[in-house]
């Protein structure tokens, strides 16, 4: 299995060497040279437990690792999920169940991708025998999670840049409270995208990423996107049988990362019918697939602050596919949209993709609705899949993304209820510490190499 570039100028990489790169050279993102056929396969995956179905869906993809070392991988990965089942699934009525995705160290389903690739990393790091420095951007919670995927590994230094004052206080607290020596949690004026921006930046200077060894955290990183894959597959074999013959996903996303992975495992011939993308007032994914336009708007903060987002990382992966695999007309599109300017692209189509987006007040009013019709407390980026709900004849599977004790204050305006997690708990007595920097790709470059 090789890994290309979205942009097509750069040579074919390895699954170890596109996963320790993150950003081809070229600026574009890896994708597997082909997608392999799963639809037999299911079957056989019915009755595995949550390591043992990732163990067997990487070995498709990472050929040079062996069978056994993917299954001890794994096994370590997700061993420190407070859930036996690791990604349990609910059922919340007749036709609609949420997929529990909070059950990581932080809380937030960027564990299940982050958690094994912070395990590769440090294999990387043991075979190759050179230092790793891990760069990566958040507005939430990427952050914490890749923290918590290198913590106190040797020969790894992780730098997390995320705009100051826009995260939630406890996911801050979770990057910047530690006491690791190799984490460095780096707060920056602006919003996300000003410290994706960088991020990306700093990848693009080939020279400098070769000198520090730099390898990308964010979901651009495509170990993070395919392990993503292994909870759909594992949702839908979860499902009742009667209930699998016509279903949709409805995936709150900012980084448009998570409800990719499961388009990918579509396309690999998981039986779904389609997928809902769920977004805040920072919509610039809804008014996509609206309209067709992709178009920056202003950002505003949101009660849901991991997506509060307007450049789309992840979005590149889907635009190769929607242009027909054309990585010239990739370049030219990303171009256009990192210069600022809208672009309009067919989606006629396009039948598997719908959306909908829900402003803070919404937000409000669903975690209020939902908890007293079924008892069920919704963190704020789940609250906005619950609009716009599939016919009764569809089954809708919502992916709940983060524990709602990570954004207490909202919790208690909509329902009166105190949201609380132990772990959480732990960390308000802890002390902060932070690395503020100017919001500067020179700034950060020389903060990693002082």
């Amino acid at each position: 299995m090789q890994y290309i570039s979205t942009r097509g100028q750069t040579e074919p990489h390895t699954f170890s060497a596109a996963v320790e790169a993150g950003l081809a050279p070229d600026q574009g993102l890896f994708l597997p040279s082909a997608l392999p056929d799963i639809s037999q396969k299911l079957s056989q995956w019915a009755n595995l437990s949550y390591p043992e179905l990732a163990a067997e869906f990487f070995q498709m993809f990472a050929p040079e690792i062996s069978p056994d070392e993917w299954r001890k991988l794994t096994a370590a990965a997700y061993s420190k999920f407070d859930d036996p089942l690791v990604a349990p699934l609910k059922k919340l009525s007749n036709r609609t169940f949420v997929l529990e995705l909070f059950h990581g160290p932080t809380l937030a389903f960027k564990d299940f991708a982050l958690q094994l690739l912070g395990l590769l990393y440090k294999r990387q790091v043991e075979h190759s025998g050179k230092k790793l420095t891990v760069l990566g951007a958040t507005s939430g919670d990427t952050g914490s999670a890749a923290i918590h995927g290198c913590l106190g590994q040797d020969g790894i230094r992780i730098f997390i840049l995320y705009p100051a004052g826009r995260v939630a206080p406890l996911q801050e607290r979770q990057m910047a409270c530690t006491g690791a020596a190799n984490v460095y949690a780096i707060p920056v004026p602006g919003v996300f995208d000003d410290a994706q921006r960088i991020v990306k930046d700093i990848f693009g200077d080939t020279k400098f990423a070769s000198q520090t060894n730099l390898s990308a955290v964010n979901s651009i990183n495509i170990a993070r996107v395919l392990a993503q894959c292994v909870y759909y597959i594992w949702a839908w074999l979860r499902l009742p049988e009667a209930a699998r013959d016509k279903v949709e996903f409805v995936v709150p996303t900012g980084n448009f990362g998570n409800v990719l992975a499961g388009w990918l495992a579509r396309r690999m011939g998981l039986p779904v019918s389609g997928f809902r993308v769920a977004t805040n007032h920072n919509d610039i994914l809804h008014r996509f697939f609206s309209t067709g336009t992709y178009s920056a708007g202003v950002l505003r903060p949101s009660h849901a602050p991991s997506m509060d987002i307007q450049a789309a990382s992840n979005f590149e992966r889907y635009l190769y596919y929607l242009v027909g695999e054309n990585p010239a007309r990739v370049r030219d599109l990303m171009a256009e949209i990192k210069a600022g300017r809208s672009v309009s692209l067919d989606l006629s189509r396009e039948t598997v993709f719908r959306s909908s987006a829900m402003d803070n007040h919404g937000i409000e009013e669903t975690i209020s609705r939902v908890y007293h019709d079924t008892g069920y407390v919704l963190d704020p980026h789940t609250a906005t899949a619950f609009s716009s709900m599939a016919p009764s004849d569809t089954t809708s599977v919502v992916l709940s993304t983060a524990h709602p004790a990570k954004f207490p204050d909202v919790i208690y305006k909509a329902i009166g209820l105190e949201a609380t997690h132990p772990s959480l708990e732990a960390l308000k007595a802890l002390p902060l510490q932070t690395y503020p920097q100017e919001a500067s790709v020179e700034a950060i470059k020389a903060f990693i190499t002082r």
